[in-house]
């Protein structure tokens, strides 16, 4: 199994099939911290720190992260937390873009 850090995204279409719940919960287990949707059409991470600076300042980290993958979260910035969502738009459900995307969150903050 490869390290989902050394991935890259690839684009994803309309007709690409959604992840089943277990291939998610798979994929779930290399990315410590996240968790699924009910339905596990999307996941997401709350990020805590302790000031707003350090919050904003992994926001950018996180900002270039997503125009490097080419591929982006739904994000909501608090004064020291950052909730992150995934979930790949164009199929309504997640891919293995959003655990490789979450991955490399999870290398920036824990690394």
């Amino acid at each position: 199994m490869t390290d989902l850090t050394q991935r890259r995204c690839v684009p994803c279409e309309g007709g690409t099939p959604t992840l089943t719940i277990a291939q998610a919960q798979t994929l779930l287990q290399q990315t410590p911290g996240w968790s699924l949707s009910d339905n596990a059409s999307e996941m997401y991470r709350t990020f805590e720190f302790k000031n707003y600076y350090q919050t904003m300042a992994f926001v950018n980290a996180l900002a270039w992260v997503a125009h490097q993958e080419d591929h982006h979260p739904d994000i909501e910035v608090g004064y020291k937390r950052c909730r992150v969502r995934y979930s790949t738009h164009a199929i309504k459900g997640l891919s293995e873009n959003d655990f490789i995307c979450a991955a490399k969150l999870n290398a920036l903050f824990d690394g």
